[in-house]
């Protein structure tokens, strides 16, 4: 479903902070799996030899191994949890939070986002932060980061949630 129609209402502030919230505790969950993943992957590389870092049994000594194994680690991280969302928003329009609250990102013209727009977006969504322009924009309800991206979120009827799933 690459196009679906654009009359449907744009999301408030209350459901865009439900939505919110479920999709940070999926995202932490991403976090937390790729992030065990990294550490044994970097675990299996070292004992390999092909990096060195400093362990105390499985753990990894964060404080004396290299930095930049620190921040390939973390870019590792943030990459997936990245992937989650412009995944979601551009093949679906919909993260799973977003689904649970019947919310959908499109274009202007109620079609699925790119993955360029869904990166755009991520970038100024500023960690949720950019969602409180919809508090003083009440007529248009765009966040900062629908406005950038020249995209919207808008409120499926149950039937259309349901259409959508299928």
């Amino acid at each position: 479903m690459s196009t679906i129609e654009p009359n449907f209402p744009r999301a408030g502030f209350r459901r865009r902070l439900g939505s919110y919230i479920y999709d940070a505790l999926i995202a932490l969950a991403v976090f937390m799996i790729v992030g065990y993943i990294g550490i044994g992957i970097m675990i299996y590389l070292d004992h390999l030899g092909l990096i060195s870092i400093v362990r105390n049994s499985f753990e990894i000594d964060w404080q004396k191994t290299p930095t930049f194994y620190n921040a390939l680690f973390h870019t590792w991280n943030i990459f997936w949890v990245s992937y989650f969302f412009i995944y979601f928003w551009s093949k679906k329009g919909q993260t799973i939070g977003m689904r649970a609250w019947r919310l959908k990102v499109q274009n202007l013209d109620g079609s699925l986002i790119s993955a360029k727009t869904a990166v755009i977006r991520l970038l100024f969504t500023l960690l949720g932060l950019g969602n409180l322009l919809v508090i003083v924009d009440r007529k248009n309800k765009l966040a900062l980061q629908d406005r950038i991206s020249n995209s919207e979120v808008v409120v499926f009827s149950l039937e259309a949630n349901k259409a959508n799933l299928e």
